[in-house]
């Protein structure tokens, strides 16, 4: 319902309105005072007061909800029936296609991305260890932080000045949207830009982050992309993605686009499915399974066809980075009872550690939000500073290592020179090398091999791995949430696997693992207690690491890991969804609104329409309000009694009105409109800007006529009785993929709709600021 408290689904700019009388015929519009107030949801404020601002990426974004639903208006229907089973046919085509189009793009960025870091990040390190090899220490510490500082204030810059919705994974913001929730640039090109760019520049420059979450905003922003409809703008709208223009069939393409960003990250076809499936999608079918089966496997396909190509050393020093499987041992593993109370306490070290790991990131996020709210220039001077801190404790911690003797029988293998891999000389003498520099000067995915390699039990001492673990767990936590786009799988893997590893060193003399399994099952563990999935980590770790017989103890682990870190607190996905004020709508309805009914939630008075209404008072309630749907009544002489005709959205009413298809006296004249327009004109536009009020040329002999409202009225909507269990309609509004949802009365005599729910009405904050007095956990 539209009232004070409740700007009905709208995109709010924080303006106050005062209601004046319109002048109605046939329409029941009451006087009141309308004041949009808005509560800012930073990270520094838990409460949320409305949910039309969200934190997008780096900025505060104005938001609305998507319509997943169907608008069965007299133009759609009309539509409908018009089409050729040719034009069906095309249509399943173009799903198809697009899903290969999709996986080819997703498959060249993942692979354009691995091959930028491995090389940029790979030159970077050979110039530091050649001034080393040279003795010259500070040069190369300079060498070191100043290319790592170049990068990083790249990245930043590109983040903060031309597209902020790019920093972060983009993960929690994917999720939202595949919930109904839709941002201002989330998935613009200029986001997709700089995700690819800023997330090489990133990776490359040292931080601990990853480029796997930002895959996942990536791939869902080139299916955006795609399936757009093209721009009327530039004149490059092809008539069969005409389709595409609604967010029901977006939904699917973005869902096949996040799992394929997954495959194309770590090299998993089956894990993307089952991620887009466990962790993003909100709505799931048996045919989207189909298409996000078969763009993953494209993405699969294009990534071994590169891979191969550059095994012939056509890709500069990318060679066994990031696509390649992580080998953790050649044995087959066995285990007895003492290795499973190994993996239990593993379990529980990972999700104490992971939900305590979510708590800081909390912490950290809403400091950040005091400086990124200051501008652009603070953001960068914020990155600058994180980078070189980084840079400092990469360079200056391997020098509180001892240096160890190379392995007998490793030849020109130990210490590695001018090449990636294990066994860094650092500042040792031949024959020596630095464990410490092995794990700290190195890209992140050469790291994770070392730390699941079973070859040699003894390259990393205990105190090294300490170390390793708590610099990674601390600098991931400060890390995440600066202007760069940054993945937070990279940091778990690498922490988890840092106490994996130990936990391996004190139990290996009594176990039958080898200490690669111990590193592995720690990083499961971690991720497990951070990111709380369970079958998706467990299928991406399997492919990642070409090891099916450790399916039972990753299992396990994840299980236990989920389970203790559930007591303690949120995912740290749907803590960030939370934390940014996005109107996340969970499948399962809160306890206490089984307390509640729908009509406890709505208010009056509400804004409707007559079905043959006058123009002035459809401008003036378009000006005065930023509602999205407003109901239709028939009133006679059009019917006996008042009744409900259904919903038309304000979108619609702007093109309706723009063709300016109006009579001066107030009849219906549906025929006429339904000769002028077709359905696609009422289609929704792309990532560009739709038709806006002020685009309309009205005359003031035009506000004083008539136009009938019924072709393009969704008389199909969903309603539901006043009296209703909140919970119900919840679950209701959530499974359908609503945007509106009517409220009729129970009994008869009274107006034919009571208000309207939107995503707004469920969400705790309205409820429970409704009703002050309510148990939120009864």
């Amino acid at each position: 319902m539209m009232d004070q408290r409740h700007p009905n689904d709208m995109e709010s700019d924080g303006l106050m309105y005062d209601r004046k009388d319109l002048e109605r015929n046939g329409s029941s519009v009451s006087e009141k005072s309308f004041t949009g107030t808005i509560g800012q949801p930073l990270l520094k404020t838990r409460t949320n007061n409305t949910s039309q601002l969200a934190i997008v990426g780096a900025n505060v974004s104005s938001i609305e909800s998507l319509d997943y639903e169907i608008v069965e208006n007299d133009l759609f229907k009309q539509d409908w029936r018009s089409r050729k089973k040719i034009e069906i046919f095309q249509y399943v085509i173009l799903k198809w296609t697009l899903a290969l189009l999709i996986g080819l793009a997703t498959g060249l960025v993942g692979f354009f991305n691995n091959l930028g870091v491995e090389n940029i990040a790979g030159y970077k390190l050979l110039l530091a260890n050649s001034l080393m090899l040279e003795d010259k220490y500070f040069r190369a510490f300079l060498a070191y932080v100043g290319c790592n500082m170049g990068l990083a204030i790249a990245a930043g810059t590109l983040c903060a000045c031309i597209a902020p919705a790019a920093a972060g994974s983009g993960i929690p913001e994917v999720k939202a949207y595949l919930n109904g929730v839709d941002a201002n640039a989330i998935l613009a090109p200029s986001t997709l830009f700089v995700k690819i760019f800023g997330s090489i520049l990133g990776v490359a420059a040292g931080f601990v982050v990853g480029k796997e979450g930002p895959m996942v905003h990536t791939g869902a922003c080139i299916a955006n992309l795609l399936g757009q409809g093209g721009s009327r703008k530039y004149h490059l709208t092809w008539k069969w993605l005409r389709y595409f223009k609604n967010d029901r069939d977006r939904r699917d393409l973005i869902t096949c686009g996040a799992a394929a960003g997954v495959a194309a990250a770590f090299r998993a076809p089956v894990g993307g499915v089952l991620f887009a499936l466990e962790e993003v999608a909100s709505w799931w079918r048996s045919a989207l399974l189909w298409r996000t089966f078969f763009t993953t496997a494209v993405v699969a396909v294009v990534l071994r066809s590169l891979t191969e190509f550059c095994r012939s050393g056509n890709c500069g020093l990318f060679g066994k980075g990031g696509l390649i499987m992580f080998d953790v041992s050649s044995a087959v593993p066995t285990y007895n009872t003492p290795d499973l109370l190994a993996i239990i306490l593993l379990g529980v070290i990972g999700g104490v550690f992971g939900s305590f790991y979510n708590y800081l990131v909390d912490k950290v996020l809403r400091i950040y939000s005091i400086i990124n709210e200051r501008g652009p220039g603070s953001r960068i001077m914020l990155v600058a500073f994180i980078a070189f801190l980084t840079s400092c404790c990469f360079y200056g911690l391997p020098w509180l290592a001892r240096c160890t003797p190379c392995p007998v029988g490793l030849g020109d293998g130990c210490p590695t020179v001018g090449r990636s891999g294990n066994y860094k000389n650092f500042q040792c003498p031949p024959g020596h090398y630095n464990d410490l520099a092995s794990l700290f000067l190195n890209t992140n995915d050469d790291v994770i091999r070392n730390l699941l390699n079973s070859s040699n039990r003894g390259e990393f001492h205990i105190y090294t791995l300490f170390i390793c673990f708590f610099t990674v767990f601390f600098l991931g936590i400060v890390t995440y949430g600066v202007a760069i786009p940054s993945g937070l799988f990279i940091p778990v893997i690498l922490a988890g696997a840092s106490y994996g590893r130990l936990v391996g060193k004190f139990l290996i003399s009594i176990s039958d693992l080898e200490i690669g399994h111990f590193a592995l099952l720690g990083a499961a563990s971690f991720l497990g207690g951070t990111m709380r999935m369970t079958v998706s980590l467990c299928v991406i770790l399997l492919e990642l690491t070409d090891n099916l017989l450790m399916l039972p103890l990753m299992m396990l682990v994840l299980l236990i890991s989920k389970t203790v870190a559930d007591i303690f607190n949120k995912g740290v996905y749907d803590q960030i969804v939370e934390m940014k004020g996005l109107p996340f709508l969970e499948a399962h309805a809160e306890p206490y609104m089984r307390n509640l009914v729908a009509g406890d939630v709505v208010s009056g008075p509400l804004m409707t329409f007559s079905g043959v209404e006058k123009v002035g008072n459809i401008v003036h309630s378009l000006k005065l309000t930023r509602h999205n749907g407003f109901p239709v009544i028939d009133e006679p002489p059009f019917s006996d009694a008042p009744e409900l005709c259904g919903l038309v959205l304000r979108s619609h009413l702007l093109v309706l009105l723009k063709g300016k298809r109006f009579t001066k006296q107030r009849v219906l004249s549906g025929s006429q409109i339904l000769k002028r327009f077709h359905a696609f004109d009422f289609a929704k536009p792309g990532s560009g800007k739709g038709l806006k009020l002020e685009d309309l040329d009205i005359t003031e002999e035009e506000m004083e006529m008539f136009v009938d409202l019924h072709p393009i009225t969704n008389t199909s909507l969903y309603t539901v009785v006043e009296t209703m269990s909140l919970a119900k309609a919840a679950v209701l509004f959530r499974g359908l993929g609503l945007r509106h949802l009517c409220v009729v009365p129970k009994t008869p005599g009274r107006p034919p709709v009571v208000g309207i729910l939107t995503r707004h009405d469920f969400m705790p904050e309205h409820i429970l600021g409704l009703y002050p007095h309510i148990n939120p956990h009864k």
